[in-house]
């Protein structure tokens, strides 16, 4: 079926932080039939964990803090009349007693990333991060949730195979999703845009400088700490068990 605004695609991308997530979000934005948002679920997260994030206030005052709310919304009219809702969700800001009546709306992909590669970042920010903060294993509950529902597995992508090979990747999860690929998802203008969490001046340095998908040296072998290696290793059998599926160009 194609996606139209009569018959709209929901896409619930479903990462960990620190992964490509929002390069992500910036290739589907730049799709001229969709629309997309930013971390829907970051002020129930904050606000239910007690977390101490990088702009925590701002961001409690910008969304709502009711998760009945922010589901029945996600799972609701398309902003725009757009044929395609790119919606950017961090698994992590799912807690397990969650009901999930509501994902039954929305189509499922799963971006994953080397456990390595995503310690090594987030801990810049969270130098005592928890293994729970890094969403891994609420990833695959919600992809264990997500095949049995479906009975089937939804699209699942690695960051290293999108940086490596993006046209091909990007591809092959349009053709998955139903949707014709666009050659604008491969690029797109530098800077912040409209749709970006207010967050993002703590987090998005990079991607606001970025123009496209483009590959890193360190992604697979980072150095790390003693302390990170620990941490990387409790992600590792979870991310390991979605890498099994992973889409390939």
């Amino acid at each position: 079926m194609t996606a139209t605004p009569a018959a709209p695609l929901r896409v619930a991308m479903w990462s960990g932080p620190r992964n490509i997530s929002t390069a992500m979000m910036r290739a589907w934005e730049n799709r001229a039939d969709t629309v997309v948002v930013d971390e829907p679920f970051y002020a129930c997260y904050l606000l239910e964990t007690g977390v101490d994030h990088p702009g925590r206030e701002d961001v409690l005052a910008a969304q709502s803090t009711d998760r009945a709310e922010v589901a029945a919304w996600l799972a609701g009219p398309v902003p725009g009349g757009a044929a395609i809702w790119y919606q950017k969700h961090m698994t992590q800001h799912v807690p397990a007693d969650m009901p999930l009546q509501w994902l039954d709306a929305l189509t499922h992909c799963f971006l994953i990333r080397s456990p390595d590669a995503v310690v090594a970042s987030f801990t810049q920010n969270r130098p005592d991060a928890a293994t729970w903060e890094l969403g891994f294993e609420q990833q695959a509950r919600l992809f264990d949730h997500l095949c049995d529902r479906l009975g089937a597995v939804p699209p699942v992508i690695d960051a290293s195979d999108v940086l490596a090979d993006p046209r091909g990747v990007l591809s092959a999860l349009c053709a998955r999703l139903g949707i014709a690929f666009s050659e604008r998802m491969l690029h797109w203008p530098p800077g912040p845009r409209a749709s970006d969490g207010v967050w993002a001046p703590y987090w998005y340095r990079t991607v606001e400088r970025s123009t496209g998908f483009a590959p890193r040296d360190d992604e697979h072998q980072p150095r790390l700490s003693d302390f990170q290696q620990r941490l990387a290793e409790s992600c590792r059998p979870h991310y390991e068990r979605l890498a099994g599926f992973r889409l390939l160009a």
